[in-house]
């Protein structure tokens, strides 16, 4: 029983190590070679109990093995047929034949099999997460579509082990620790298409949960155009990027497709004569003709040591991931005011707040007036099913929810979801941005300098022309691209406030 709930295939098939029987507590443990022992404290942590090292002969162990396998495979073929059915050559085209051996393949496919079965599935669902949860009686296997997390099957809690330890293996991450939290990546191939995957894996009361997160490689890349800002925005945007010098900010949550504008933007100023270099925490797509650093706090290497080198290699634009504390703000402010065109991310809730934000962190207001070209707040909304999308007229109670902008729309047609094969069944298919594009004016400057707060600088923006986010996804619900319901669902936080009339 420990060699099929406590002992990961691929310790066993490392170490030569098989834990064969249990004594009164202890478990005697089988091992080929008498000078190698240190794995023997992982095997303890792993078994959670003492352990005794037995000499064996390698036909000995190889019989143990073999015994061992066929009693893995037999419980995790019966877990994999009650999930689904795949395609057998798309799900094994997630592995390399040529990195394992015959051993491994016959013998761990169950395992494999039911890890395929869930990346491939979620591939093809289009989830951009994995999640592996486990509680006391199972394991609940959940995909995120659209934003929104959907159950997709349950897995015996016995499989639970087996399949955290073929997830770390694939990982090269350790699998005998299982106190502290762990990230790691996946390369795979699917269907002739790369894709990556960042694992992160964390402990909790009932085991450890993994989240998989899914990045096909070239599928990121949309150009500036792609993004579904409204001609206004978007015309604002490609002005504004065009800048020599000066920063523009995207802000909004994790995962409301930062990156995403971030390299639209990058692709679009991209061209032989210029010198364009990124600092990511991590790279998540490679892009060619850019120069991309990858952080590592570990050893020193942050956002703010990264762009400090990344001035003496002559660039002309600079994307910095996200600004995360006063001294890389300083560098991007100092980099903006020294000829610079610099892109970056901060975490707030409307584009007014990234100013306040810069401010609250420590960087002078007349600095941030005097770098800052834009800033770009965004959501990311899920898109009508076009195939089962009704059409309604909303009552004045929606509209108010809505705000004063949506007024504009009384007694027009919008559209509510329904769900059909197509989309199953979640009226959804696929998501689109809502936008709030705010040019640094000399209105907006004057506010700023004269310590205007977030709600006030927004008022004002708006007072000159700006859509607020919630005006933008009205407008995209009368028009057919998504509902009240989602536009309300992402911008609950966002401040309203009535115009003066």
């Amino acid at each position: 029983s420990a060699l099929t709930t406590k002992v990961p295939v691929g310790f066993i098939k490392q170490y030569e190590m098989v834990p064969f029987r249990e004594v009164e507590g202890t478990y005697q443990v089988a091992i080929r070679n008498p000078v190698n022992l240190l794995p023997l404290d992982d095997l303890r942590m792993l078994l959670n109990g003492p352990v005794t090292p037995v000499l064996c002969r390698e036909k000995d162990i190889q019989s143990i093995l073999d015994s061992y396998f066929d009693h893995q495979g037999e419980t995790a073929t019966e877990m994999i047929e009650t999930i689904t059915s795949a395609d057998d050559e798309e799900v094994y085209s997630l592995d390399d034949p040529n990195e394992r051996d015959l051993l491994d393949l016959a013998n761990e496919a169950p395992i494999i099999k039911l890890i395929n079965l869930m990346i491939s599935g979620a591939i093809k669902e289009r989830a951009s997460d994995i999640h592996v949860e486990p509680f006391e009686r199972e394991v609940i296997v959940r995909y995120r579509i659209d934003g929104v997390l959907y159950q997709k099957f349950n897995v015996p809690k016995s499989q639970h082990a087996p399949v955290v330890s073929r997830i770390k293996i694939m990982a090269n991450l350790n699998i005998a620790e299982q106190r502290l939290p762990q990230d790691g990546r996946i390369k795979i191939l699917l269907s002739g298409k790369e894709i990556d995957i960042r694992v992160s894996i964390i402990p909790i009361q009932n085991g450890e949960r993994v989240v998989m997160r899914i990045l096909e490689k070239g599928s990121f890349l949309m150009g500036l155009e792609e993004l579904g800002m409204a001609p206004r925005d978007y015309n604002s945007m490609d002005k504004m990027i065009r800048n020599s010098h000066g920063i523009v900010l995207v802000t909004g949550p994790t995962g409301s497709g930062k990156s995403t504008t971030l390299y639209a933007s990058l692709q679009r100023v991209l061209s032989p004569d210029i010198n364009v270099i990124t600092v990511e925490d991590p790279v998540e797509y490679q892009m060619g003709g850019v120069g991309q650093i990858e952080v590592k706090p570990k050893i020193g290497l942050t956002f703010a040591s990264a762009l400090r080198s990344i001035l003496r290699q002559d660039p002309d634009v600079i994307l910095v991931g996200e600004i995360r504390d006063e001294e890389t703000a300083e560098m991007a402010v100092h980099a903006s005011l020294t000829g610079h065109l610099v892109f970056s991310t901060l975490h707030t809730n409307d584009s007014a707040g990234a100013i306040t934000r810069l401010i609250n962190m420590g960087i002078e207001p007349f600095l941030v007036t005097s770098s800052t070209i834009a800033i770009i707040a965004q959501r990311l909304v899920r898109r009508l099913c076009t195939e089962c999308k009704l059409r309604y007229v909303p009552d004045k109670e929606a509209l108010n929810e809505l705000g004063q902008y949506a007024q504009d729309y009384a007694g027009q047609e919008a559209f509510k979801s329904i769900g059909c094969e197509t989309c199953s069944d979640r009226g959804y298919l696929g998501r689109s941005g809502i936008f709030e594009v705010m040019e640094m004016t000399p209105q907006i400057q004057d506010l700023t300098l004269r310590g205007g707060d977030s709600n006030a600088i927004k008022r004002e923006a708006r007072k000159h022309g700006m859509y607020s986010l919630r005006d933008d996804g009205t407008d995209k619900v009368f028009k057919g691209a998504t509902t009240i319901d989602e536009v309300l669902r992402v911008t609950r936080d966002e401040f309203i406030d009535e115009l003066p009339d």
